[in-house]
């Protein structure tokens, strides 16, 4: 069991998720990250269109910027970084804003410290990292504790709200 803060300072109970009910969560992030990626896709394509067609990128003798863009390593790279800059920005600003994603918040779960705070950028960033894309949630089937890798690594844990709790508002940070 662990503390949360609540905003008329009443600290009530929540129990730590389990590896179903995060599967859960991340099945439906997935899906919203999976917009996430195309919508990034979608502007750094099209900025990298502008700077082909103003010029300060030259074609280098490719007849589609698609070409250019998949033909050119460095290209590629810095277009594939954007997108997983955003995506990863998705998730940690969730985090720490207000301590779930969408898909945390339907299946009534939330990353927090086990003081109750939210997460800090640095600790959500930290936490992206750590959870290896997922995996480090199988370490829940390891430990009794219900901690996963990236709890574990970022001193953070992921709680079971009860309805009233999720249907809150007005949390710190929301």
């Amino acid at each position: 069991m662990t503390t949360t803060y609540m905003p008329n300072n009443e600290h009530a109970n929540f129990p730590r998720a389990g590896f179903l009910k995060r599967c859960g969560a991340i099945v439906y992030d997935l899906l919203l990250a999976v917009a996430v990626y195309m919508v990034a896709g979608a502007i750094g394509f099209g900025i990298f269109i502008g700077f082909t067609s103003s010029g300060l990128i030259d074609m280098a003798g490719f007849e589609h910027v698609s070409d250019l863009l998949n033909g050119t390593p460095l290209y590629k790279g810095i277009y594939q970084s954007w997108i997983l800059a955003c995506v990863g920005l998705f998730y940690i600003s969730f985090w720490s804003k207000g301590g779930q994603t969408l898909g945390m918040r339907a299946w009534r779960l939330k990353i927090q410290h086990p003081n109750g705070q939210n997460l800090s950028m640095v600790t959500a960033a930290a936490r992206l990292i750590w959870s290896l894309l997922g995996i480090g949630n199988l370490w829940i089937l390891i430990n009794g504790d219900k901690l996963a890798l990236q709890d574990m690594m970022t001193r953070s844990e992921v709680v079971v709200l009860s309805k009233d709790a999720n249907q809150m508002r007005n949390w710190h940070g929301v």
